[in-house]
């Protein structure tokens, strides 16, 4: 495996064409790249499907994107300056997996769960010249970490999944739905859906972002 930016876990097609989507996978705090590679197998076969490890390691085997903090009264707030520089990182990574691959952005998805999911979509606004299509799982959009003029930028050419647990005790659905509103606010293009669970991905989730994924490529 090369060395990149990121260390990553990788399933490729046979043949690897200019045609060939690109699915780079970004788990949540806490886990690691080999969670959501678990998708893989179950994904369309001509597809190359990267998973990014996160650099920060935790305990038991465990990475996070940047460190969340606790207040005395249990309100998390994420470390700004470190999710920055994380996403610095996967924007890295991403130019590095196309000049690689020879794949161009319009055959990139990012697929991201929780933390991973709040990186994809800040990756995709601060440089919507890299991926088009985003796959956002149980996170929201931080407007700490989007740039100042994103209310007046042309975003017409972005596409997104975006899900939530109706019942996530980790994330509130809230800031999903308040996410789900930014999206529409500035005429992007997305299908936003709920399922009756909590942090996690239900089956049905999983199988409607399969069917997104599959009626683009």
């Amino acid at each position: 495996m090369e060395k990149l930016s990121l260390k990553y876990l990788v399933k490729a097609p046979e043949k690897i064409t200019e045609n060939t989507p690109l699915l780079i996978l970004f788990h949540g705090y806490g886990s690691n790249e080999e969670d959501l590679f678990s998708f893989a197998t179950e994904l369309p076969n001509n597809m190359l499907i990267i998973s990014a490890r996160a650099p920060q390691q935790l305990s038991m085997g465990g990475y996070a994107w940047y460190t969340i903090h606790f207040t005395n009264d249990l309100n998390k707030f994420s470390d700004i300056p470190e999710a920055i520089k994380a996403r610095e990182t996967i924007a890295t990574f991403i130019d590095e997996l196309q000049k690689k691959y020879q794949i161009s952005p319009e055959k990139t998805f990012l697929l991201g769960f929780s933390q991973g999911a709040i990186l994809s979509y800040s990756v995709a606004f601060n440089y919507p010249e890299k991926a088009q299509k985003i796959i956002a799982l149980s996170g929201y959009i931080n407007t700490d970490l989007l740039p100042e003029t994103y209310k007046e930028t042309n975003y017409s050419h972005l596409d997104f999944f975006v899900s939530h647990g109706s019942v996530d005790q980790v994330i509130p659905v809230q800031l999903a739905r308040k996410s789900e509103e930014i999206l529409s606010n500035l005429n992007i293009e997305h299908i936003y859906q709920e399922y009756p669970v909590g942090h996690g991905v239900a089956p049905q989730n999983f199988y409607d972002f399969k069917k997104w994924i599959e009626e683009r490529i």
